[in-house]
């Protein structure tokens, strides 16, 4: 069930329990897990409830994958329940760690912007569109928010295009134009008794619902299985029927890039990497009640990790490690 299901659909604490135990169940995809159980908290209105979870996020013994989204989903949750001090603190700091994920960005400066601080939310996005588009031939598709957030908030100021805000337009594909669909008089048209202006609104409305949706109706990402060069070795060596799909790890990670390479240049959006381990392999070919040697069952593994939301989105963001893992650039590893 998706967290933005309306609350009159969905028993969203229910739900919220229901993801704490499968986290209970699959450590390896707590965070994420645990990150929709506060989501659906929030959209039931247990906003301490929520912030408890995220506390608990933090302060795990164990790494976590995103800590700047979980302390800007904190910082948006305590502020909606007058937290208003703590919120902007985290805030802060979230901005200070400059984050490569363009998600906490997104989130810190939304929050700014929905109550009512438009230029600090422009300076918010501003400063993610800057430090991870500059120099990026293409946008990817995780980025596209930060630039509609950015246009919108610049449209409520009043501030003229500039660069960036032209990207934007060119990256919407609503055919509702984003100069409209960010009107700020468009609030006054709800109010309005005239029924062509409150049509126009109507549709307008329907053409942003839309875009909406299409985003949230994206497939899973198209996600390829990576396997770090231990987990390889105990793979091939525990089923030769699969020594000759992964000849070497070398070749492997070679293959990975590869193919995502060939898939975006063909137009396949959302492209992910998933990272398999053994043991995760082993226990679900039980569940499906089949051979881990059986080489039909990759994709299908693959598949199953990126709708548990184990997908890392390729190419990696400007700047960042290479997802194989060396601990180099992406640029100066497999992004050469």
């Amino acid at each position: 069930m998706r967290p933005d299901t309306p609350a009159e659909n969905v028993d969203h604490p229910a739900e919220a329990a229901r993801l704490e135990r499968t986290a209970a169940r699959y450590p390896e995809d707590a965070e994420a897990l645990l990150i929709q159980a506060a989501a659906h908290l929030e959209l039931a209105g247990d906003r301490p409830a929520a912030t408890a979870l995220y506390d608990r996020l933090l302060s795990s013994p164990d790494n976590l994958e995103t800590p700047h989204l979980v302390r800007a989903l904190k910082a948006s949750n305590l502020w909606e329940y007058g937290h208003e001090a703590e919120a902007r603190a985290i805030i802060d700091g979230v901005r200070a760690a400059s984050p490569r994920d363009p998600a906490p960005w997104v989130i810190v400066a939304e929050s700014l912007e929905s109550h009512d601080e438009l230029e600090a939310a422009q300076e918010t996005f501003t400063e993610g569109v800057l430090l991870l588009l500059t120099d990026v031939p293409e946008p990817p598709y995780s980025t596209h928010p930060l630039l509609f957030g950015r246009h919108r908030v610049r449209r409520m100021l009043g501030v003229s295009h500039d660069e960036w805000d032209t990207l934007a337009d060119t990256l919407h594909s609503s055919p509702v134009s984003l100069d409209e669909l960010h009107d700020p008089k468009r609030v006054w048209s709800l109010g309005s008794d005239n029924p062509a202006e409150l049509e126009a609104e109507i549709s307008r409305l329907r053409a942003e619902l839309g875009a909406f949706r299409e985003a949230l109706s994206r497939p899973f990402p198209v996600a390829v299985l990576h396997w770090p060069e231990g987990e390889l070795a105990e793979l091939v060596g525990s089923y030769a029927s699969l020594a000759e799909e992964y000849p070497s790890h070398e070749e492997h990670l070679a293959t990975i890039e590869g193919s995502l390479r060939e898939l975006a240049a063909s137009g396949t959006p959302n492209l992910g990497i998933v990272t398999g381990t053994v043991p995760s392999y082993e226990a679900f070919a039980a569940s499906e009640g089949a051979s881990p040697g059986d080489v039909d069952l990759l994709p299908q593994y693959a598949t199953t990790l990126a709708a548990r939301g184990r997908a890392v989105v390729w190419p990696p963001q400007r700047g960042a490690s290479c997802w194989c893992g060396s601990g180099r650039a992406y640029a100066e590893c497999h992004g050469d």
